[in-house]
């Protein structure tokens, strides 16, 4: 394998400047229907009816969550050697940087301003273009990520007139809007898939980098973000049937592209990156859905993996046989009892009750804020045949209906679930930071999740006391102690409701 030297640019679509990008929105305030309106007139339907296919909205509504494009921001903010460069609002882009920075990125955020006169003009075009060949320094960086948020979007900046390569420096240009990108799981997905999409092509084209590690074994390439320690774990129940664990996608540098494409298979781990799968399935690769927790569920995957990568019937059983017997003796070693609702919008939600329910635990209520896609089957089949209702594209309020439907020991959710569920002194984990920052597979999965779960159930009793000790100081509008209680104003309430709909309708008109 030699060095890749600068790609050759690829055709493109020609888009007419000053007739598309004339077209803006009418800012954020335009609502979604309006700015998703205006981006299909400048020039975006393609993407935006690409979207609708790999992030359908369906059953439900899109779901609250934070902006998608913090997760596109977090894939590109932990590749080394990979410069980030954003362009939408100022407010918007404040808020990505400041979480990015608060959940540990430790590298600028580049920020391309606009105004009205450059958006409509096409001169933000000018200025994103003039940023990336300031930026794109071959001795620093082997990408350039280029975002679009909603107002670029909606107002049809084209990133796809941007070079494919500047001095030897990819050039990958997204939309995020988050009119269009229903969570941030999924918007994760959106700049993997076109890294893979553009690594894909390099691989059409001739040699590529060596990857810095490379397997004597077929591997497993692994879909989704997990816990550092689940790779591992999973690479050793892989080893009995002759195959490695590959990289991770996302990954973590650009060359573990060509790695992540050159794979027996590839492991759905979540179920949801759409894109991704797309690109690896172009390249003819057999994808294969579920995931190793808990023992039905090991089981189960070792055996569609070994028969997807063509493993020999004895292979497969030798894998299983090694692993099994060691996940049965850590859940029950760590016995789970008590009844569980399981909600969030990180993507794993469904591994997460599968071994709740192998743990021993009741688990009535699974929602999950990402979509239903055939990859996720299995673990929805297996869910509700254990009794499990299964919610995709799950709301808030149908998350804590369902805490006040079935009364749980415990509740894993979103910050609002985990609020309500403790103001009703449930116990509550928050599940991005308690439960998915764990490892799920194999043996180290099925202790260190029991752990966390046995020790917040056993605080329900302080949770009675506190509920105790703090009733009769109110809550919602009388919340806290008074010498006069305050009065409930109901009809002010409606009358300002009214007048913020109306004061809304107009704002959209206008925007029209």
């Amino acid at each position: 394998m030699t060095d890749l030297a600068a790609p050759k640019p690829r055709a493109r679509d020609r888009i007419d400047l000053e007739s598309k990008s004339g077209e803006s929105a009418s800012g954020c305030h335009g609502g979604a229907e309006t700015m998703r309106d205006a981006a299909k007139k400048a020039g975006k339907s393609d993407i935006l009816d690409q979207f609708e296919k790999d992030y359908p909205v369906g059953p439900h509504d899109q779901p609250q969550s934070m902006c998608p494009a913090f997760g596109s921001l977090r894939v590109g903010l932990r590749m080394r050697r990979t410069a980030t460069i954003l362009s939408g609002s100022a407010c918007c882009v404040y808020g990505l940087t400041f979480t990015s920075h608060f959940y540990g990125a430790r590298r600028s955020v580049g920020y391309v301003p606009f105004n009205s006169e450059t958006l409509v003009t096409g001169k933000l075009f000018e200025d994103i273009k003039e940023a990336v060949e300031e930026l794109a320094d071959p001795e620093k960086y082997d990408c350039v990520v280029v975002t679009n948020l909603c107002v670029p979007t909606a107002s049809g900046v084209p990133l796809r007139l941007l070079p494919d390569s500047i001095n030897g420096v990819r050039i990958v240009g997204i939309d995020v809007p988050g009119f269009g990108v229903p969570t941030h799981a999924e918007a994760k997905d959106v700049l993997a898939g076109a890294m893979l999409a553009y690594a894909r092509s390099e691989v059409e084209q001739g040699p590529v980098a060596a990857p810095a590690d490379r397997s004597d074994r077929p591997t497993v390439t692994l879909l989704g973000e997990m816990f550092p320690a689940d790779p591992v774990g999973i690479g050793q129940m892989l080893e009995p049937m002759g195959l490695a664990a590959g990289p991770v996608v996302p990954t973590r540098e650009w060359r573990e592209l060509y790695s992540a494409l050159d794979c027996a298979a590839v492991a759905a781990i979540h179920p949801f990156y759409t894109a991704s799968i797309r690109e690896f399935e172009t390249a003819g690769r057999a994808v294969v859905g579920s995931a190793p927790v808990g023992a039905d569920g090991t089981a189960a995957w070792l055996k569609a993996v070994g028969e997807t990568c063509g493993v020999d019937a004895k292979k497969i059983a030798a894998a299983q046989n090694a692993m099994i017997p060691a996940i049965k003796g850590a859940l029950g070693a760590m016995p789970i009892k008590g009844r569980i609702t399981v909600s969030g919008y990180e993507g794993s939600e469904l591994l997460v009750a599968r071994l709740l329910v192998e743990s021993g635990a009741e688990v009535p209520y699974v929602g999950t804020a990402c979509p239903q896609t055939r990859w996720s089957d299995p673990d929805r089949e297996w869910l509700e045949a254990h009794g499990a209702r299964v919610n995709y594209r799950a709301s808030l309020e149908e998350d804590i209906a369902a805490v006040e439907e079935f009364g749980p020991d415990l509740s894993i959710g979103t910050t609002p679930v985990v609020q309500h569920a403790k103001a009703k002194a449930i116990p509550a984990l928050y599940f991005t930071n308690l439960i998915s920052a764990r490892p799920l597979m194999g043996p180290a999965g099925a202790g260190s999740l029991a752990q966390v779960i046995n020790a917040a159930m056993a605080n329900r009793d302080r949770f009675d006391r506190m509920k105790e000790f703090f009733e009769g100081v109110g809550e919602d509008h009388a919340t806290g102690i008074w010498e006069d209680t305050p009065t409930d104003r109901p009809k002010f309430k409606k009358k300002y409701a009214a007048q913020n709909a109306a004061a809304a309708k107009a704002a959209e008109a206008v925007g029209t």
